[in-house]
């Protein structure tokens, strides 16, 4: 069996080159292989359709996409190009190898509204170019009709590279106040997990085809940004963290006191019921991923 890994440098697909080595032979394959022959560039759908079909994986595992959510507003064509041209070239390629695709999606497909967790029946409703690209990527991909599985995600962090929680930190070593918006509730969800739930799923997958589908994959529990921001803040405190500003000192605020380009959905909260349930998992709690992450980005143990 042969693994084709795309977007294997970015947070979650970093994460994948551990969680997927173990399964099969893995062959990781960025914009363009090394001497120039292949292609793995999103922004290019035939050129990359055209290595997968030389390659002939038994699996592709799409870790990459175009995740700037507010740059996606002035560059529709470029974020449909990588977000559901290629999605939906890559499932209509490996239907056609009788391989799987497993691709990864976003809560950005909802609309964002109410209180409740949305299962994977929900209507979607997406509010910006992002959402409405990923979610034509799941459309796409669906009509291929070949065997994939797209797991929804939301608030992704990793020790590597650029987050949310660095971002706070930085700030709170700065200045004495913060303020966060606390009126978009998610779960923030380690790189980490999705790739070691990937690695699970499709363990099972190979197996029993009947899994083929759409699963929510988020860390338990829910949090606000803010709620969040003082998470960190506590923790690092805890550990020794030079800050000038603690939890007590981030002030709530509300979404519509920081309009950006693109609308943000406030209800992020998604159903795991079906994962859980069909890969027989345990999701741990939102805390825990994070606190991880913070020990490695700050390399406290």
């Amino acid at each position: 069996m042969k693994i084709l890994l795309l977007g294997p440098d970015g947070q979650v697909g970093w994460e994948l080159r551990r969680a997927l080595a173990p399964l099969s032979q893995l062959h990781c394959l960025g914009r363009q292989s090394a001497d120039g022959a292949l292609c793995g560039d999103l922004s290019q759908p035939e050129a990359l359709v055209e290595s997968v079909r030389s390659l002939r994986p038994d699996i592709v595992v799409n870790a990459a996409a175009h995740t700037a959510v507010d740059k996606a507003e002035g560059e529709p064509d470029l974020a449909r190009a990588i977000n559901a041209l290629s999605p939906g070239r890559l499932a209509e390629v490996m239907a056609d190898l009788g391989g799987w695709l497993v691709h990864y999606s976003t809560d950005y497909v909802f609309d964002g509204s109410g209180q409740a967790p949305r299962d994977e029946t929900a209507a979607t409703g997406p509010l910006n170019t992002y959402g409405r690209t990923k979610l034509e990527g799941e459309e796409r991909i669906r009509a291929a009709g070949g065997r994939h599985l797209i797991l929804r995600t939301s608030w992704v962090h990793a020790a590597r590279g650029g987050n949310f929680a660095r971002t706070m930190l930085r700030l709170a070593a700065e200045r004495e106040q913060l303020t966060v918006i606390d009126d978009q509730i998610g779960a923030p969800t380690g790189a980490d997990l999705l790739a070691d739930i990937a690695a699970h799923a499709i363990r099972l997958a190979v197996k029993d085809s009947s899994v083929s589908g759409t699963y929510h994959a988020v860390a338990a529990g829910e949090v606000s940004w803010c709620g969040y921001a003082r998470h960190v803040l506590a923790w690092a405190r805890q550990h020794g963290v030079a800050l000038k500003a603690g939890p007590d000192a981030v002030a709530p605020t509300l979404t519509s006191n920081y309009p950006t380009p693109a609308a943000r959905p406030l209800n992020s909260r998604l159903d795991t019921g079906k994962l859980r349930q069909t890969f027989g998992l345990t999701l741990p709690p939102w805390q825990t991923g994070v606190d991880r992450m913070l020990a490695e980005a700050l390399s406290i143990r």
